[in-house]
């Protein structure tokens, strides 16, 4: 079983709220699910916030819902009472942090300095909230104090929205992001929730970004590949590429040497995060087939779904 940290990290974006009726809270959780972002992050900002955490809680007891702005322990005690499975604060209070520690709470305090970011490392933690990110110097700061410190990762918080959400993403020592643009108070206490399904459809599949990286095409031989390949080759003006299994013509043919998965071949989708995007298909009851999964330096790199399309079989590819 998935840690809780493990989910948010795969899930990317983690939608910061802040809800002023309670009425909205199971509307707008259906529509950041429904939008392919199961998890959020609540704050206390509002009087409305215990009763939503609850409402959420109870109408879909599998979102990864957290607690926000949380400044006391006895904010942590109300948050898990409601529901919350984890706490974010703005900044780091030791007696937050302990509690949370002690109590096998995941916790994600703020900080915005190297002293802070050790204090936290003295408490026990190796993942902290990096607050506020653009306002400290965004991304450039984070990898100029993350430096030293690289058994520290952080989830950057304030600032950050579709202009940036990739940048940081890609930093290695960065877990997920939070961000409210698609969660705007505007948004909610106008219930525009389809608007907001639709913003956080966009916000993953720009995080995802799925692009078509070749199209591959079965044969029955390594020679019928090559002489294939050798026809695509001339067609276009192309650089002929020979390999174990298949030949590459260019970037955008594979020829395969026998036939492979797929009546008629396949399309490989190039993916930023193979990981994520792999955890978003299984959530909607999308599968794979696992002994296709390829990895490089322990890390995944393709794998094809169970499914193919049309005679094509599909996989995904880490760009």
């Amino acid at each position: 079983m998935k840690t809780i940290l493990q989910e948010i990290e795969l899930t990317g974006i983690v939608p910061v709220i802040a809800i002023d009726d309670a009425e909205n809270a199971e509307p707008l959780a259906k529509a950041l699910i429904d939008g392919g972002l199961p998890c959020a992050e609540v704050t206390f900002r509002t009087a409305a916030a215990k009763e939503a955490m609850t409402r959420i809680a109870k109408a879909f007891p599998a979102m990864l819902m957290g607690a926000g702005t949380v400044l006391s322990v006895e904010q942590v005690k109300t948050a898990v009472d409601c529901g919350a499975k984890y706490i974010v604060s703005p900044g780091l209070n030791p007696k937050v942090v302990e509690y949370c520690v002690a109590n096998n709470i995941p916790v994600f305090p703020g900080v915005a300095t190297p002293s802070e970011v050790e204090r936290a490392m003295e408490l026990g933690l190796n993942v902290v909230k990096f607050f506020p990110a653009e306002g400290n110097g965004g991304l450039a700061y984070l990898k100029a104090i993350g430096g030293p410190y690289k058994q520290m990762r952080f989830i950057p918080t304030g600032g950050i929205d579709e202009t940036n959400l990739l940048s940081y993403l890609k930093y290695s020592q960065i877990v997920a992001c939070g961000g409210s643009w698609m969660v705007k108070q505007d948004l909610i206490a106008a219930k525009q929730f389809d608007e907001i399904r639709k913003m956080t459809e966009r916000a993953v599949m720009m995080m995802l970004g799925f692009e078509l990286k070749h199209i591959g095409m079965n044969t029955a031989s390594a020679e019928e590949s090559m002489g294939t390949a050798s026809q695509i080759a001339k067609l276009f003006n192309l650089a002929v590429k020979e390999g174990n299994s298949s030949n590459f013509v260019g970037t955008q043919f594979e020829v395969m040497k026998k036939n492979y998965i797929g009546t008629h071949g396949h399309l490989a989708i190039g993916t930023n995060f193979i990981e994520r995007a792999i955890a978003y298909y299984e959530r909607k009851g999308i599968t794979f087939l696992q002994e296709t999964n390829v990895e490089k330096n322990g890390k995944r790199v393709a794998i094809y779904f169970k499914d193919e399309i049309a005679g094509y079989a599909l996989h995904l590819l880490q760009l």
